[in-house]
């Protein structure tokens, strides 16, 4: 049985001439040895199971190694100063102790891991006004501030009813607890960012050891919530290890809810069904249990379900919250996902996309209220590539100014979005947005940065893609700004015409959940390869929906279209096509004309694989598709007579190219006029004998 007992005295709070053992804190910093070499010199990297850095000094460079692994883990060298050691040494060298000092060194480096104890440090003896009933404590733990001020002490009893707790309030030197009740092991979660939540002190202890940030309440599932000062877990991730029994769960569960109001990301990791009743994180350490793997498995707690009558609904008349893309494509706290197939555009549209997003302008009628701040995180294109694209951008001068501080874009990363990728984020989005969280972040593709968890799952995985959109992409929106906007990017399979008509959406590639998570999608698609336009389908949960938009980009600005091709964006742009149309077409005719005056003649498939990317005229298809309307209309016909020219019967449909008043140089040198034999049907498209040659129809005024 376990009780709590208040009682009103206790032993010495430090045993006299305390010290520290050495080789367990050489342990300890070589269990966290990139911890403790990251924290010491934040400017080194790592390359073959070595630490780099430039020297002591802790400027970038190689001269100084520090093995990682092996017999000589934590031993270092400076090849330039010619000099190394051990990792107290490098420790010592780096915060400029002399040798003298090595008990101060002790002391820092045991705050630093969490075991606040300062060596050979003489106490005064606490006289107490009892006697102790219980006999000698079987354990005795000692909680601190953040200043390394020793302010209570728990002494455990082992009896024959089971476990017994006393507490000393060593601040108001009274038998109990103090009010209220602080947290273990406070100055060392104080500087950290992720924080394990344990029952007991025993089992924080030995992650402590293990060489984790932990922490414990008082008297752990058996704490009064209220009672308990989670002042230091602000802003921190929390990760809570419960007992495996109910009592541990249901406490787990409890501590969740309180937490979520304090801490920026809180997750419970349940032991597995398997482990024996009551296994913990002592348990785990012992039996050399894979702790990293089994945090990984940790699940994102939510709050509260909030529910409301309809009578709250109704009396409700404050005012919709601004969307942070109007009409409703992404609203606050909302997911856009944008997707679309290999080579349609879809990295030049996001890019542009954002611009203007971060500029607050307009973008083919989706705008923002106002300049957006954005982290756009891409995992595709390096630094060159992304310098080159955002310098060949059609934008104005005025809009570029105007983003320029309000976009951060990441160059290619090689990293995925596991725990310590989402810190690294985490760190960089707060680098560059200091003051204000940004309102959006776009990530950029899901494929690259994908995390399905301990399970290892891929994006096809429902619960791998779960686990990655609770524990990665909302732990990180939760870390920075609840109401912040989230816009992903993802791949599209290639799915049936009649599909994508009646459902566009189910074109997304992976898992199902993913389409059950996200608030708004847009996908780009090209319903004809060899055609420049592209189509935007919307499906939004939060508004009425957006129709589909055909759009296209022109002299590398993207211009939306009507989807009877009327151009309603740049008042100038149907005319420039046309302009560029006639050109192309006065080309073709031009070229066919020349060409035969030099005794060159060709099918259609021939001109335009010779002149492709010539004279201005663009690719074969482009060049093809403009012979094939020139035909239509009665610009171009054809003479099927091989022979008078001197060429073998060709398997063309239709034959050799022939424009009005053509000349051709015959094997005298003489020009002779060449008039068709066939045209093409503009009704039709057969191909037809002509029954006049001599009269050229058209079947349109203009091309």
């Amino acid at each position: 049985m376990n009780q709590l007992l208040d009682f009103n005295s206790a032993d010495n709070q430090q045993k006299e001439n305390v010290k520290i053992d050495v080789e367990l804190i050489r342990q300890a910093l070589l269990n966290r040895i990139e911890d403790v070499l990251f924290y010491l010199l934040p400017n080194g990297h790592i390359k073959n199971n070595c630490f780099h850095i430039g020297s002591i000094k802790g400027e970038a460079g190689k001269s100084l190694i520090v093995q990682l692994t092996g017999e000589k883990q934590g031993q270092w060298f400076d090849f330039a100063e010619n000099k190394g050691g051990d990792i107290f040494t490098l420790w010592e060298e780096v915060s400029g102790y002399h040798k003298s000092d090595f008990n101060k060194l002790l002391a820092e480096i045991s705050q630093w891991l969490g075991s606040p104890v300062s060596p050979e440090v003489q106490q005064k003896t606490v006289k107490r006004s009892f006697t102790d009933d219980l006999g000698k404590p079987t354990a005795k733990w000692d909680y601190f501030d953040k200043n390394n001020k020793l302010i209570a002490c728990v002494y455990r009893y082992d009896t024959e009813d089971g476990k017994e707790f006393r507490v000393w309030d060593v601040k108001n030197r009274k038998a109990k607890s103090p009010d209220p009740r602080p947290l273990y092991n406070i100055p060392a979660i104080t500087s950290a960012k992720r924080i394990i939540l344990v029952e007991g002190e025993k089992s924080a202890d030995a992650l402590i050891a293990y060489g984790l940030n932990a922490t414990t309440a008082m008297f752990g599932a058996n704490a009064p919530i209220n009672k308990t000062d989670w002042s230091p877990l602000i802003g921190k991730e929390v990760i809570i290890w419960p007992d495996n029994d109910e009592a541990g769960k249901d406490y787990a569960q409890k501590v969740a809810q309180h937490l979520i109001k304090v801490a920026s990301f809180v997750s419970i990791a349940n032991p597995a069904k398997e482990k024996p009743e009551k296994w913990d994180a002592f348990d785990a350490v012992k039996e050399n249990f894979n702790i990293h793997h089994f945090l990984e498995t940790a699940k994102g707690v939510d709050s509260k379900l909030p529910s409301y009558s309809i009578s709250d609904f109704l009396s409700d008349n404050s005012p919709m919250p601004d969307d942070l893309i109007t009409p409703r494509l992404l609203t606050p706290s909302g997911m856009l996902l944008i997707g679309g197939a290999p080579k349609v555009g879809k990295s030049d549209f996001l890019i542009n996309f954002l611009i203007h997003l971060a500029a607050g302008e307009s973008f083919l009628g989706l705008k923002p209220p106002r300049p957006l701040r954005i982290f756009y995180l891409q995992a595709e294109i390096s630094y060159h590539y992304v310098r080159e694209r955002i310098k060949k951008l059609n934008i104005s001068k005025d809009t570029i100014f105007r983003s320029s501080q309000n976009l951060i874009v990441t160059s290619r990363i090689q990293m995925i979005l596991n725990d310590q990728g989402v810190d690294a984020a985490y760190r960089t989005i707060r680098h560059y947005f200091p003051d204000q969280p940004p309102d959006i972040i776009c990530i950029d593709p899901i494929r690259n940065v994908f995390d399905g968890g301990t399970d290892n799952g891929g994006e096809n995985d429902n619960n791998a893609m779960l686990f990655f959109l609770q524990n990665r992409v909302e732990k990180l929106r939760s870390m920075l700004n609840p109401d912040m906007g989230i816009i992903l990017c993802h791949h599209t399979k290639k799915i049936k015409k009649k599909d994508l008509e009646d459902d566009p959406f189910q074109a997304f590639s992976g898992a199902g959940s993913l389409r059950s998570f996200y608030t708004s999608g847009l996908i780009l698609h090209r319903p004809n390869e060899l055609d420049s336009k592209i189509n935007l389908y919307f499906e939004l949960r939060n508004g009425t929906a957006i129709p589909k938009k055909i759009i296209e980009k022109f002299e590398g600005t993207w211009t939306e279209l009507s989807p009877f091709s009327e151009r309603i964006i740049q008042q100038n742009y149907g005319q420039k096509l046309d302009a560029e149309r006639d050109r192309k077409a006065d080309v073709i005719l031009q070229l066919i004309a020349d060409e035969a005056l030099k005794g060159n003649i060709y099918t259609s498939n021939q001109f335009s694989e010779k002149f492709e990317n010539k004279a201005g005229l663009g690719c074969k298809a482009t060049i093809n598709e403009r012979i094939s309307v020139l035909a239509t209309k009665g610009y171009v016909k054809f003479n099927q007579s091989w022979t008078r020219f001197g060429l073998q019967k060709a398997k063309s449909k239709y034959g050799i190219l022939c424009v009005e008043n053509m000349q051709f140089k015959n094997n005298e040198g003489n020009a002779e006029e060449i008039l068709p034999t066939h045209f093409k049907c503009s009704n039709t498209g057969a191909v037809l004998p002509v029954e006049n040659p001599t009269i050229w129809i058209l079947h349109d005024e203009e091309v």
